[in-house]
């Protein structure tokens, strides 16, 4: 999407997390957990540690505690049920290097960028030590630290507002459309992320990077 002559050039970036630098999927780690039992893992993500589970340790509740209510329900997964705490970083396949080299050169231009994500508390506090290029983005707003998640209004009104951030004045990167859908309802520019070379497109046709030099 071009920028017309009625729209702002983005004067920030906003970036999810999970899905744009990191490849994650729990399946990642229950495959390894379930073999061949694909049917039963799939139960066990769709029926025991569910999506909707999930989310609240994104809203902030401890993984500890969610883990611990959710064996004393389902005491016979009670193995699997807590390597979804202690085997998480088993949930990401790796970094998303593409979007990392897009996210460099945004900062090599000094565009102001922040991070936007869904994540639980003890995630955040580990993989910020983890990987070197969170600690690249000039602030942050994780769910897990704020007790709101995405695609909830509140928490892109109060994290611009935390930022200092208009939203006529940022462009909102995500891979989930309901999320951008969210941030778009509000007057937030959003994108969802497809790949790391459509985002250096759209970051290029908004006037943030320059087009790539092709030699003939």
């Amino acid at each position: 999407m071009a920028v017309t002559p009625t729209q702002r050039k983005p004067s920030a970036v906003l970036l999810d997390l999970g899905g744009v630098f990191l490849d994650w999927d729990p399946r990642y780690l229950y495959r390894k957990l379930f073999g061949d039992d694909v049917a039963g893992m799939e139960d066990f993500l769709a029926n025991i540690c569910t999506p909707a589970w999930h989310s609240e340790q994104d809203r902030g509740q401890s993984i500890s505690e969610a883990c611990a209510e959710r064996r004393a329900t389902f005491p016979e997964h009670a193995e699997m049920i807590d390597a979804w705490g202690e085997r998480a970083e088993e949930m990401i396949s790796g970094v998303i290097q593409g979007s990392v080299e897009v996210f460099a050169e945004l900062k090599a231009r000094g565009v102001p960028c922040y991070a936007l994500s869904n994540m639980e508390r003890e995630n955040w506090e580990r993989r910020i030590e983890i990987y070197d290029f969170l600690g690249w983005f000039d602030g942050y707003f994780i769910s897990g630290l704020e007790g709101v998640i995405k695609p909830d209004p509140e928490y892109f009104e109060r994290a611009l507002e935390r930022l200092g951030l208009r939203p006529d004045e940022v462009v909102f990167i995500d891979d989930r459309p309901d999320n951008t859908e969210a941030a778009g309802a509000l007057g937030i520019p959003a994108v969802v992320f497809t790949s790391p070379e459509a985002l250096r497109g759209e970051l290029v046709a908004r006037g943030l990077l320059p087009p790539e030099v092709t030699l003939a």
